[in-house]
């Protein structure tokens, strides 16, 4: 929940005017998606949003459809946020669906995994984050799974200045790609799996010369251009 029309004008023609390094994407917050598409319009800057609805349309006040993210173009949105996980009560099973609906209007779900620091001290890492993926593995038709993007992002490392080391993130994704690989090793080749949790320009390098990590999902380095950029080039 950052942003304003001005700051947000700052960010983007920064963004879109540098080489593109990365393909890179930014998920704004429901209200500025419109000046995305404005700002983002030709260029090779895709954008999106940070929730999507897992109902069609109807009674759901508050709530925006999938169909109305797709009016607007968008390319990209995120589900299952920890942040909705935990402040929002999000379950494994409205994450999937959520992820469903997005790719019924064309749209890359974004599909975020993580677990606590409790979690992780009790050892349950790979258990939670399997149970999470495992509840869209069973969503998704083969098709559907071959459309989405992963992220694994350790709820312990997000905002606190803390990262996973680069071998720490890079088990996680291994298991998540084997998890996706037992349904379908092409599928699990190609997916793109990024990693989320204080990634920044000096750290961003090293994590991403693992084996099994494609991108970051960014969080507060993405609100600096030149951050945001660094990461790219990484």
């Amino acid at each position: 929940m950052h942003g304003s029309l001005a700051a947000n004008v700052t960010l983007l023609e920064a963004i879109k005017a540098a080489p593109a390094s990365a393909r890179l994407a930014v998920c704004a917050p429901f209200p500025y998606l419109a000046q995305c598409q404005a700002l983002l319009a030709g260029s090779a800057v895709a954008w999106g949003a940070q929730d999507v609805s897992a109902e069609a349309r109807g009674a759901f006040t508050g709530e925006v459809a999938a169909s109305m993210l797709a009016e607007f173009g968008a390319s990209y949105a995120l589900v299952g946020h920890s942040e909705r996980r935990s402040y929002h009560g999000e379950t494994d099973a409205t994450v999937a669906a959520k992820a469903v609906r997005a790719l019924e209007f064309g749209i890359v779900p974004v599909v975020c995994v993580g677990e606590s620091l409790a979690q992780r001290e009790a050892g349950e890492t790979e258990a939670v984050v399997g149970r999470q993926l495992g509840a869209v593995l069973e969503a998704l038709s083969l098709d559907q799974l071959g459309r989405i993007v992963l992220a694994y992002e350790p709820v312990w490392a997000i905002g606190t200045g803390k990262t996973a080391s680069s071998e720490q993130a890079q088990a996680v994704h291994a298991f998540l790609r084997a998890q996706v690989a037992a349904r379908d090793a092409g599928v699990a080749a190609r997916m793109a799996m990024l990693y989320g949790g204080s990634v920044k320009p000096d750290n961003a390098a090293e994590l991403f010369s693992m084996p099994d990590i494609d991108g970051g999902l960014i969080g507060g380095a993405s609100l600096k251009s030149d951050d945001f950029l660094a990461i790219g080039n990484a």
